[in-house]
């Protein structure tokens, strides 16, 4: 790739396509995919990613907060846009303003939501939210959740969609997985049998759509498969070829020679041990390049890896260049691409995959290509 300016980072759309594609063989006809924008598409760039989903033949799309569907709105999105999170009083203008289905599981805020919704004219969709094991927020599983929802259910200008969970351990315990499904059907029965309509059952997140298929309901949220963020041991993800859809490129600002014993950076972590060609990348942590990559990480010039040595700064950090043969300013650096991948960069640096697809500020300009 042919970086302009000091760093960008590339979003592959036609392996995001393909991984839409991959993620639907896996689900049985009728299930939709809820594609999950949230923290601006786990830092792709939402406004940019979202066209091709909806291409794919995705029209239902999920954030965790009001600002985040607006942003989806005023990018031209029009399909449903479910909210995860919780919303507050003085938000709900915004919900009704911005056409966006909230996760209700209170009736106090329900009936707010309802006066406002009568006093615009309009019927709402809403969604209601169990917690069968997460222990954030939600209506409690089984007989419990009965009375809120009925309530809620009453009120003439709100309109159940249907209902979701959370799983909590889908990626590492299956027993706990099957409880939680297991909870939140029998709850949706129970509201069901209270004679409330629940349309929409979903439940299933990447992991557990991978692992167990069996939580594929009416539908499921997925943002990790999508953008090929590993969520699963390494077996299973492998097998389904999701490629991943972030690089990250930078141009080398600087080169230098320095004498061993030279130390590098803040702290002087990193002493050189022989005479060192040194590369400066114009990229820190405030660019969300994370600082637990000091001493750890790698860059790929000239295809070959270059070993960060030294603290990762607010906005550089150096790497050690000696066997990369004629390293000169401008040359291009892979943070992420061309064998360095999220994958590796979580074991490096210990920070999960979302935290570093998610970590990537707005100073970094995204670029869209490959559509």
């Amino acid at each position: 790739m042919q970086t302009t300016g000091r760093t960008e980072l590339a979003v592959r759309l036609d392996r995001l396509a393909a991984n839409v594609e991959k993620t639907r063989a896996l689900l049985r006809p009728g299930t939709d995919i809820i594609a999950v924008l949230k923290a601006d598409g786990y830092g792709l760039g939402a406004a940019g990613i979202w066209p091709t989903l909806h291409g794919c033949g995705i029209r239902k799309y999920a954030v965790a907060y009001w600002q985040e569907g607006a942003a989806l709105r005023a990018a031209g999105l029009t399909d449903p846009i479910y909210l995860l999170a919780d919303v507050w009083d003085e938000e709900l203008p915004m919900v009704l303003e911005h056409r966006l289905i909230p996760a209700l599981f209170d009736a106090g805020t329900a009936a707010r939501l309802n006066a406002l919704a009568h006093a615009a004219g309009v019927v709402l969709p809403v969604q209601l939210k169990i917690d069968t094991g997460m222990r954030r927020i939600g209506l409690p599983w089984g007989q419990d959740a009965i009375p809120e929802a009925r309530r809620i259910a009453a009120m003439k200008n709100l309109r159940i969609a249907g209902a979701f969970t959370h799983f909590a351990k889908a990626d590492s315990d299956p027993d706990e997985t099957t409880a939680q499904l297991d909870r939140f059907l029998r709850t949706a029965q129970l509201i069901r049998d209270a004679g409330i309509d629940l349309p929409m059952l979903h439940a299933a997140n990447s992991a557990a759509v991978i692992l167990h298929p069996e939580t594929a309901l009416d539908a499921v949220r997925v943002g990790d498969m999508l953008y090929g963020l590993v969520t699963v041991d390494d077996e299973p993800w492998d097998a389904l070829g999701l490629e991943e859809v972030m690089t990250w490129y930078a141009r080398v600002s600087f080169v230098k020679t320095v004498p061993a014993g030279s130390a590098i950076g803040y702290g002087g972590t990193y002493v050189t041990e022989r005479e060192t060609v040194v590369a400066t990348i114009p990229v820190g942590y405030a660019d969300g390049y994370s600082r637990r990559l000091s001493n750890r990480g790698r860059v790929i010039i000239r295809g070959m890896e270059a070993p960060i040595i030294g603290r990762v700064c607010m906005d550089q950090f150096m790497v050690d260049v000696t066997d990369i043969p004629d390293v000169s300013r401008g040359d291009e650096a892979a943070l992420l691409g061309e064998g360095m991948t999220i994958r590796r960069m979580s074991e490096l640096s210990g920070v999960s995959v979302d935290e570093l697809s998610c970590g990537v500020t707005a100073r970094v300009p995204r670029v869209y290509i490959g559509n």
